[in-house]
């Protein structure tokens, strides 16, 4: 299963990138996270595996995350050309999942966040799963994403809210 999801966020792309790429800001904004820890190497750095730890309503899942892509490196001074790029595995039970993460300036103050999501489903749970809900995946996407231009933009906690 693949689906590309996108959001404009009001502020420039060299901060929305390193909002995106500060582990201590992901609680704030990453719906449902109980844990992220690196297990090797420095969290967003390509290469590093985390633990994530992920609760949804009454269910738990856990995965390990691997970073396959961060470009640039550095994320201070940015041309004003690049593209910003995160890309990461996630493989849990009975899945697995790539995420192909694109930021671009679209105007001086104005960033575009491009999400390139594909799901493996390994397990028949799992392929009933994104069988019969596929739009579920592209729902939460879309939820962290609005969760994160709403923490950007205005500062909002996803912890604080009233939902």
């Amino acid at each position: 299963m693949k689906y590309t999801v996108s959001i404009e966020i009001a502020r420039p792309r060299e901060q929305v990138a390193q909002l995106l790429a500060d582990p201590a800001h992901m609680p704030k904004w990453l719906r449902g996270l109980v844990l992220h820890e690196p297990l090797n190497g420095v969290h967003g750095h390509v290469g590093t595996k985390s633990r994530i730890v992920m609760e949804m309503g009454q269910q738990k899942m856990e995965a390990t995350e691997t970073i396959t892509r961060r470009e640039p490196e550095d994320l201070h001074g940015i041309p004003k050309e690049s593209v910003v790029h995160f890309e990461r595995e996630i493989v849990g039970k009975g899945m697995w999942n790539a995420a192909r993460e694109r930021l671009t300036e679209a105007g001086p103050e104005t960033t575009l966040w491009v999400s390139e999501n594909e799901y493996r489903f390994s397990n028949l749970m799992m392929r009933l799963v994104g069988l019969l809900m596929p739009g579920a995946f592209r729902k939460q996407s879309l939820q962290h994403m609005h969760d994160f231009k709403a923490f950007a933009e205005q500062g909002k906690d996803v912890r604080e809210a009233k939902d």
